[in-house]
């Protein structure tokens, strides 16, 4: 009786210790998923450019104690030494309290310091004028209903910014801005809008917001839930409807990028999904093929 005793205390410790190796195993998951930023590397070919340039994108991180610092987003940035640098919205979250709105405005600044021109618009959260001020006195291009022509490597390039926090019906951006067809034309936006994106035309066009729908299905299957409708669960395979998660989506003439960006936000709950720093590549026609 006593042996049988002693082996059923071993065979207990064992599925102890293997119940604490797999929760070890899943928090390392977790916290990879979460808290690691990849690069991702992509390439857009056009004959507006007879050189070579490279764009960093980053968005959405929330940022708070705990969460990714700016500091590790600037190092991200400059392991890819880019040209310019477009911040598209949401830094901090709403409610936020001074010292964290603080440190959203220096992860931002913090970027232009290094010598990296850098655009802003704002999301739907990071608005306050406060953090604004602080963006603009730090060296940031703030682009909330802003155009600009700059030259990069050689190259004419129209930045377009817009701060929409929605889009009422009869929103169009031909009301308040003209393409320039002999630039390549680039409208940053924090909310995507593609029917209207796609009617105002611009070569490029660069979003965020969706944290590319935070849970990804493993095999390239989309989403787990709809970012932009809640209700919809497995909205790639479910419906026909195009899914605005993340990465490219054409239309005539251009193309939109959604970046899934950086932070945990409204809970951290990543996968499959790493927050990233995106790397675009902008190449001439002849190194595209």
């Amino acid at each position: 009786m006593e042996e049988k005793k002693k082996e059923q205390k071993k065979k207990l410790r064992f599925r102890w210790w293997h119940l604490c190796y797999v929760f070890a195993g899943l928090v390392v998951v977790w916290w990879f998923n979460n808290y690691t930023i990849r690069i991702n590397k992509n390439a857009y070919v056009t004959d507006k450019v007879s050189t070579r340039f490279r764009i960093a994108v980053i968005s959405d991180l929330h940022i708070h104690e705990g969460g990714i610092s700016g500091e590790k987003v600037l190092e991200k940035i400059s392991s890819t030494d880019p040209d310019m640098v477009l911040v598209l919205g949401d830094m901090y979250t709403t409610g936020s309290t001074q010292d964290v709105i603080d440190m959203a405005a220096k992860a931002v600044t913090d970027i232009a310091a290094e010598g990296y021109p850098t655009y802003f618009v704002s999301g739907e959260h990071d608005t306050e004028n406060y953090y604004i001020d602080k963006l603009a006195a730090g060296g940031v291009k703030v682009m909330n209903y802003r155009e600009e022509a700059v030259e990069v490597k050689g190259n004419k390039v129209q930045l377009i910014g817009i701060d929409n926090a929605y889009y009422s019906p009869t929103f169009d951006l031909s009301n308040e801005f003209s393409v320039d067809k002999d630039s390549l034309s680039i409208l940053l936006a924090h909310l995507q809008n593609y029917p209207k994106f796609a009617d105002f035309g611009t070569d490029l066009t660069i979003c965020a917001d969706t944290h590319g729908g935070m849970f990804q299905l493993p095999f390239d299957l989309g989403p787990l839930v709809d970012p932009y409708n809640k209700d919809q669960w497995f909205p790639q395979l479910m419906t026909d409807n195009t899914v605005f998660d993340k990465g490219w989506f054409q239309y005539p003439g251009g193309a939109m990028f959604i970046t899934s960006g950086l932070g945990d936000s409204p809970y951290p709950a990543r996968f499959n999904n790493r927050p990233e720093v995106v790397v675009l590549d902008i190449l001439p026609e002849k190194e595209g093929k």
